[in-house]
């Protein structure tokens, strides 16, 4: 393995969708050089002044021809684009020994690259968002204090549910606001989800069939399971002696929301990839985000362990943020964590290779500290 590309202090950050906010003004203070990617120059300039940046950052026209013609080694790559375009991009990343960080869950196409990424010297940091992000961050606290509670080695069996989801602020009648492109939100409920249900792994080959009421904080809300879960047992460092009753990862809507949304699943059901596409299309049109509504962000998160020999630990962690007039909840829960991660890139805290925002508990705590200090707020709770 190389020695690691010491960062140059320059940081490339592509796209100015929904989810970019006051982390990107963040990293302005911290960085040497910023330079926002758009479609169009026009367009990153314009971005920087609704967010106050005209000055701090250098807007630049995206293509990934201009954008690899520009990255020097040490520079810092964060991708704010479709997980798709993440291949192509880290693929730049390798060959000019550039570092690289999104907010999404790691993809093959991003997996394949990582021993070439370690062999160049280069960070690779992904899943450093809210969901997935911020709830990585979350279980490995909670995680490691059932371990010091229960201890490790002692048979128990425990319930981990993480539901997060993106909502108005003030309900309406869809139940919904839309926080990312239509499309991605129809394609992953056409997505199968992996869970664990009764001590047994269980599919949902249509999720929203297996939504069911969840009460947070006294407030009731739906969830349904979302991709697959399973993998999450090792990552959070749950004991092998610890056998999961309930393990589940998955989304959050307002109470309603299965009944608001009958037709759209019955367009899931039966439409084809154009159908569909057409259909995100109308929503789009229909339920349009403003700059006048609020988000809700929500994110709850809790564990509980019971040993068999009769002792007991259960914990939360709530993450519960209301968007202002000058960004969306969503974008500062996703934009202020890709920062932080970002900034530790710069400061030579992460390694080479492949990194998600939460890798150890310690690291996960520290990390929960400094988003807490930047607006980012939650509350534990804890007993047993």
């Amino acid at each position: 393995m190389s020695d690691r590309v010491p960062a140059s202090g320059t940081v490339h950050w592509v796209g100015a969708g929904l989810s970019t906010g006051s982390g990107l003004a963040a990293l302005c203070e911290r960085a040497g050089r910023v330079r926002l990617w758009h479609r169009t120059a026009e367009r990153a300039a314009g971005a920087l002044t609704a967010l106050g940046l005209t000055g701090r950052a250098e807007p630049r026209a995206y293509t990934l021809q201009a954008l690899t013609a520009d990255l020097a080694p040490g520079d810092v790559v964060v991708s704010m684009l479709p997980a798709p375009e993440h291949g192509p991009l880290l693929a730049a990343c390798v060959d000019r020994r550039a570092h690289f960080a999104c907010s999404s869950y790691v993809s093959d196409a991003v997996l394949q690259q990582v021993p070439a990424a370690r062999r160049a010297g280069i960070t690779v940091l992904t899943e450093a968002g809210l969901d997935p992000g911020i709830d990585h961050l979350f279980a490995h606290v909670l995680v490691a204090r059932a371990r010091a509670a229960i201890g490790p080695g002692t048979p128990a069996s425990y319930r981990l549910t993480s539901y997060c989801g993106g909502v108005p602020a003030v309900p309406n009648d869809f139940r919904y606001r839309f926080s990312w492109a239509p499309l991605g939100v129809l394609n992953a409920l056409r997505s199968p989800a992996r869970y664990v249900e009764d001590g047994a792994e269980t599919v949902a080959g249509r999720p929203w069939e297996a939504t069911r009421r969840h009460l947070v904080d006294g407030e009731t809300f739906e969830v349904y399971p979302n991709r697959d879960s399973v993998p999450f047992i090792e990552q959070y460092g749950l004991p092998a002696a610890w056998k999961p009753e309930t393990f589940v990862r998955g989304t959050l809507r307002l109470d309603g929301w299965l009944r608001a949304w009958a037709p759209v699943f019955e367009e899931l059901t039966a439409g084809d990839d154009d159908r569909i596409a057409s259909l995100a299309r109308e929503l789009a049109d229909t339920y349009p985000t403003t700059d006048t509504d609020r988000d809700r962000v929500v994110l709850a998160v809790s564990l509980d362990v019971a040993a068999h020999g009769g002792s007991a630990w259960s914990g939360s962690l709530l993450l519960d943020l209301v968007g202002d007039e000058e960004e969306s909840a969503m974008a500062r829960c996703v934009s202020r964590t890709l920062a932080l991660g970002v900034r530790h890139i710069l400061d030579g805290t992460l390694p080479p290779g492949l990194n998600r925002a939460a890798e150890t508990a310690e690291r996960s705590a520290r990390w929960l500290d400094e988003l807490a200090a930047e607006g980012v707020a939650f509350t534990l709770r804890e007993d047993g």
